[in-house]
């Protein structure tokens, strides 16, 4: 339990560059190391997550329910504990930094040796977001196991109509969305 307390506590403290820096971190943890999800439960929470803003504690909350969940025979008062206890220990390193850190960032705002050291944390980030797209990609085009016979096939379909209509139609992402989810659902249909 303690253990758990603390991986949520910190993934709150270390998301400087955003949620994007923590999920692959809570994604592999939870799911190659403690099993609390799977995969495909993991990529579920994440396009949740992708529907609202906030994706780090929507996805932490996700992971939390979903542990409960999964881990006490699908009774749902543990998930809700998992989820509320999940939300608690997020959330509480942020007010505690906010409330401490707070002066200190004010005085900080002209600080060359600071913005410097941002840059290079908004660079990293860039390497953090295509590290979570392929976690993503991969959970996707290869379910199972990774290997060439475990392809998805109408999934790389659909990656390839999607970045095709990105790039040379420029369609807008809510469109986009829209299509996939009729092409999700017309699978769903037929299969």
């Amino acid at each position: 339990m303690e253990r758990t307390l603390f991986l949520f506590t910190k993934s709150a403290y270390f998301t400087i560059g955003g949620s994007y820096t923590v999920i692959p971190y809570i994604a592999g943890l939870v799911t190659e190391k403690l099993f609390w999800l799977t995969k495909t439960q993991m990529i579920d929470g994440f396009a949740l997550a992708e529907t609202t803003p906030g994706p780090l504690v929507i996805v932490l909350a996700y992971v939390g329910f979903m542990a409960g969940f999964n881990h006490f025979d699908h009774s749902y008062v543990m998930a809700a504990v998992g989820l509320v206890a999940t939300a608690y220990f997020t959330f509480l390193p942020n007010f505690a930094l906010i409330f401490v850190g707070a002066p200190l960032i004010e005085r900080s705002q002209k600080n060359v040796a600071i913005q410097y050291v941002l840059s290079l944390v908004t660079a990293s980030v860039v390497g953090v977001i295509v590290n979570l797209a392929c976690y993503l990609g991969q959970g996707i085009l290869f379910p199972k196991v990774f290997a060439v016979a475990e392809l998805d096939w109408k999934a790389l379909l659909w990656v390839a109509v999607s970045v095709f209509l990105l790039f040379r139609y420029r369609i807008g992402m809510l469109h986009l969305i829209l299509l996939s989810l009729l092409y999700g659902f017309l699978l769903y249909l037929l299969l």
